[in-house]
């Protein structure tokens, strides 16, 4: 049986910083333009089957559900990118 894994990026669309290199190469980038959807944004990939998503430090601060939901969730990996300032 082959794994095939499934990863998402989210960033804040005035970051012109974050993610520019899987973003050049084609890989799903998602801009939020209001980061008061970033929950419903997580849910939507998650029903899209997207099982790692990956989000900027930027937009994790606007998630409540990241630590409450997702935490201890075996299936869905979700990865802060920190900032290297």
């Amino acid at each position: 049986m082959v794994m095939k894994m499934k990863v998402s990026w989210i960033k804040y669309e005035k970051d012109a910083r974050s993610f520019r290199l899987p973003e050049a190469l084609g890989f799903d980038v998602f801009k939020l333009h209001d980061l008061e959807q970033t929950d419903n944004t997580i849910k939507n990939l998650i029903k899209e089957q997207y099982d790692t998503i990956i989000i900027s430090n930027e937009v994790a601060g606007f998630s409540e559900d990241i630590i409450k939901k997702y935490q201890r969730d075996k299936d869905i990996k979700i990865v802060i990118s920190f900032d290297k300032d």
